[in-house]
């Protein structure tokens, strides 16, 4: 069993930076799972934003790419979510998920997930 914690949420205007931390709280290797960023808007699905693969490959959803960086720290267990120029667009409760399944772009690759972390961006 994987438990993820997610933090670093809050509001901020556009044009802002935001980081995210997804750390496990159950002792288990985050280095042993693919890695992946969710997020919700009210009243919609929730879509893909970033993974990195175990391997450290990464892959993002084109709307956040040059903007937000996923990164991976093993000696700390974590992986971090950096959100710059924000725009309103962006705001929504995002989740990390791990997982092991090849592709990682949707939910269903993934097993574990953590409570998730509100992000409103002001224009």
């Amino acid at each position: 069993q994987v438990e993820l914690v997610e933090s670093g949420g809050g509001l901020v205007q556009a044009g802002g930076s935001l980081r995210l931390s997804c750390a496990s709280a159950s002792g288990r290797f985050l280095s042993s799972y693919h890695v992946g960023w969710f997020r919700q808007a009210p009243g919609k699905e929730r879509t893909f934003v970033a993974r990195s693969g175990w391997s450290g490959n990464t892959v993002y959803v084109d709307s956040v790419k040059g903007r937000f960086t996923i990164l991976r720290d093993n000696a700390k267990n974590t992986v971090y979510l950096q959100m710059d120029s924000l725009k309103p667009e962006d705001t929504a409760v995002y989740y990390c998920a791990a997982g092991v399944r090849a592709g990682g772009l949707v939910a269903d690759d993934y097993r574990y997930w953590g409570q998730g972390t509100q992000v409103t961006v002001s224009s």
